[in-house]
């Protein structure tokens, strides 16, 4: 079976989707915009009309620990050098998992409604928790 240009629903039980077309040696040092993404992949197409909550990032509680990055399972999260810069809307199904995996206090992402501003969900952060002694 050709797999390009096959919709999601045509695709068999099990079947396996490649990432990438043609060898992927040093992907992880290879920048997102530079790799050679197979047909079938959410980075050559924009999915953001799917979402209806966005992760909004809040640079001032993240500790570039990378889980976020490593998660996504749409390549969504940008990072360079090991440093978070923020998240590719085109990309974002909204899905959560780099919300789930953040381990700051409080999370430096979080799920606002799509049409949120990015201040205005920034500005309704959640204090940083106290814990129990």
């Amino acid at each position: 079976m050709s797999m390009e240009n096959t919709g999601w629903d045509g695709f068999e039980i099990g079947a396996m989707l490649r990432s990438f077309d043609g060898p992927a040696k040093d992907i992880a040092l290879t920048k997102q915009e530079d790799r050679n993404y197979s047909k079938n992949n959410s980075f050559t197409a924009s999915v953001a009309d799917w979402r209806i909550i966005k992760p909004v990032f809040n640079k001032d509680y993240c500790i570039d620990c990378q889980f976020c990055w490593v998660y996504c399972p749409d390549i969504s999260i940008i990072s360079r050098d090991k440093k978070m810069l923020g998240v590719d809307y085109d990309h974002c199904k909204g899905c959560g998992i780099c919300v789930e995996v953040c381990p700051t206090n409080p999370k430096s992402l979080l799920m606002f409604p799509e049409q949120k501003d990015t201040e205005e969900a920034i500005a309704e952060w959640p204090e940083k928790e106290k814990k129990e002694k």
